[in-house]
This record gives C-alpha cells, sequence and structure tokens, in this order.
C-alpha cells in the first residue's frame, strides 16, 4: 500500500510540475524582456566567482603535489616544475575564458 501512495505521490508531482513547465513556456518572451542588465551581472558574478574557486583548488592540490614530488625525488625537480607550470597555466586559462565570455555575453 505504501509502495503505491508514494507512486501516486510521484506521479501527481511529476504532473503539476510538467503543467508549470508547460505553462512557464509561453510566458518566456516576457520573461526575457524582464530579466535586464541586473540578472546578467549575478549571473556573471556566480560565474567568476565558481571558476576562480575551481581554479585556486586546482592549483592548491597540484602545487602541493608537485612539492611532494620534489621532495621524494629531487633529482626529478626539474621535470616535475615544467610539468606543473603547464598544469598551472592550463588551469588559469579556464579562469580567463570563463571571464571572456562573460564579457562577450554582457
Amino acid at each position: 500500500m505504501k509502495k503505491i501512495v508514494t507512486i501516486m505521490l510521484l506521479t501527481l508531482t511529476l504532473i503539476l510540475v510538467a503543467s508549470a513547465a508547460f505553462a512557464a513556456a509561453e510566458a518566456a518572451p516576457e520573461a526575457a524582456k524582464a530579466a535586464t542588465g541586473l540578472t546578467a551581472v549575478v549571473a556573471a558574478l556566480f560565474a567568476i566567482a565558481i571558476a576562480a574557486f575551481g581554479g585556486s583548488i586546482g592549483m592548491g592540490l597540484s602545487i602541493s603535489r608537485a612539492v611532494e614530488g620534489i621532495a621524494r625525488n629531487p633529482e626529478a625537480s626539474a621535470k616535475i616544475m615544467t610539468t606543473m607550470i603547464i598544469g598551472l597555466a592550463l588551469i588559469e586559462s579556464l579562469a580567463i575564458y570563463t571571464l571572456v565570455i562573460i564579457f562577450m555575453k554582457a
């Protein structure tokens, strides 16, 4: 009995959500007019914040792993440093790409 009630409740919820989604599709042109620069600015701020956060976490992890590798094998420090610098440049480029896309869209 509990399984049937759960399935019926899920079905009812799906129907209600779907009808709201179809109703919102007709109102989309009006909503697009109402979405002014403030919404774009807030979205851009969130995008660059996420890109900066992810990039800084990635850079920190890669630097820590490179330092561990150099500590374990000092003879390979030149190769490790070169690989780390290339990796850091690629990580930083992702944040820069996000900034460029934000400027293109805004």
